[in-house]
């Protein structure tokens, strides 16, 4: 009996030890080959520096959001008026984001890293590029594009400051956005992770000291938010410069490689073109939510962005776990193996689906203490709340929505996505969004249900086109 005790105690050490040292790996970066260790422990391996990475991105929003709060709820409105333009570069930068990664995961898939090496330089070269439009727009045209959204005056005369610095700096983004997905394509995922720490960990530091001016630094309000929000990034794309050119675990760019290669950039752009409009027309039918939401005052606006930024934290996990799946799909798609490609999307959906419901069910029973945590405004804690609450109803869809249009990402099949987002998103949830709220006198109520309707219908679509595997026949 003693015996039998004995080897049970060292068989649960063992599987400890064994956890423990997976995850000191995945942290510190493994030089594991995905595409032939066992599928859960290169899904772990993959996501645990993904969602750490994200919860450092989301940390950064939630701790931003905090200190803006005590601003207002116009300083807030702000950020959320800002953020919808910033969408629009997110949304360019996030397709793009795709199609590296797609392209990184195959080459290395192949194991052809001088290729991977190239499509990395081309898509610097890219993001570079896009940023300028953004750029001047943001620093001569702020006011205008704030007016156009309904701001109040507050945010004409103080918040415009903002938005030119996030607009005027978005190269930063950019280049974060872009780089770590070469990393992650790459295999890489742990030094994506490092980099976001390094950058949002300044963020955080200097958010409070250039707001409220503690110490020798003046008091900069809203416009030290977006400063401190662009030295921490500018800090972060220099890191991952040194790390793509110093040569990590799976990729190194040489400096031979630092030149125009019309043919990768073509290829890069043809399969970015899906995710770029995937993401376009889900952040532009954003913009026109919050225009809709803007008609009823920054209070709705602040509650909508402060519940934006707490969903954005609580679901990091999820996204890291699905942006996972994207690396796992490329490689092994790369490496002709694609049922393996798909057991890892649907080995990953299970787990994504009990961490949202654990979410939703959170969200239930304490969306107003979570709201409440930022701002101690009545209104906009009720509004904040009411969004969480419905948001929570569909958690168990998200999970698998997430997960399975990564796998087309993945694949490099970004049309299908942007088709089903074109159709659930334009032609259904803006419509409906506008038709209950204003055609039914929903109020800002009406525009929550009709996006909990369309984002649950687009979610069981997407999951049903997944399993006719198509994508398994995409060439990038």
């Amino acid at each position: 009996m003693e015996y039998e005790i004995d080897v049970k105690n060292k068989s649960s050490k063992q599987k400890i030890n064994s956890i423990w040292q997976e995850l000191k790996d995945a942290v510190r970066g493994s030089e594991a080959d995905y595409t032939e260790i066992k599928i859960g422990k290169a899904i772990f391996l993959l996501a645990v520096p993904m969602i750490l990475e994200l919860i450092m991105e989301s940390t950064f929003a939630v701790v931003d959001i905090f200190f803006v709060g005590k601003l207002g709820p116009s300083a807030v409105a702000t950020v959320g008026l800002t953020e919808t333009y910033l969408f629009l570069l997110y949304s360019i930068g996030m397709g793009l984001s795709m199609a590296v990664t797609a392209i990184v995961a195959r080459r290395i898939g192949e194991k052809d890293k001088e290729k991977a090496g190239i499509s990395a330089v081309q898509s610097i070269f890219l993001a570079v590029l896009i940023s300028l439009p953004f750029t001047i727009a943001g620093i001569f045209y702020s006011k205008e594009l704030l007016a156009l959204m309904g701001a109040d005056e507050w945010i004409l005369e103080h918040g415009y400051r903002y938005m030119q610095w996030m607009l005027g700096g978005n190269a930063v983004i950019m280049l974060l956005f872009i780089i770590n997905a070469i990393f992650r394509g790459a295999g890489d995922a742990a030094i994506a992770m490092r980099v976001l720490w390094i950058a949002n960990g300044i963020n955080i530091v200097l958010d409070p000291i250039l707001i409220f001016g503690w110490g020798p630094f003046p008091e900069m309000g809203i416009e030290g938010a977006a400063i401190a929000t662009n030295i921490g990034r500018g800090i972060g794309v220099l890191t991952q410069l040194y790390f793509l050119f110093k040569g990590v675990k799976h990729i190194h760019v040489l400096r031979n490689q630092i030149y125009l290669h019309w043919k990768t950039i073509s290829a890069i752009i043809k399969t970015s073109l899906g995710g770029v409009g995937q993401m376009i027309i889900a952040m532009t039918s954003w913009i026109f939510i919050m225009r809709i939401l803007a008609e009823f005052g920054s209070e709705v606006i602040a509650g909508t962005t402060i519940a934006m930024r707490i969903m954005m934290f609580t679901m990091m996990p999820a996204w890291g776990m699905s942006n996972a799946v994207a690396t796992l799909v490329g490689q092994n798609l790369g490496a002709k193996k694609p049922d393996r490609a798909e057991r890892s999307v649907w080995i990953t959906g299970v787990g994504n689906m009990i961490f949202l419901i654990g979410v939703a069910v959170i969200y239930f029973i304490y969306s107003e203490s979570l709201v409440g945590i930022f701002t101690d405004d009545l209104q906009v804690i009720s509004v904040g709340a009411m969004w969480l609450r419905i948001v929570s109803y569909a958690y168990f869809v998200y999970g698998w929505w997430m997960v399975s249009v990564q796998a087309f990402n993945g694949a490099g099949d970004t049309i299908t996505p942007t088709k089903i987002n074109f159709v659930f998103f334009w032609l259904i949830e803006i419509p409906l969004s506008y038709f209950m709220a204003k055609t039914l006198n929903l109020g800002y109520s009406g525009v929550f249900w009709a996006i909990f309707i369309a984002e649950t219908a687009v979610g069981l679509f997407t999951l049903w086109l997944f399993t006719r595997g198509k994508w398994k026949t995409v060439q990038v």
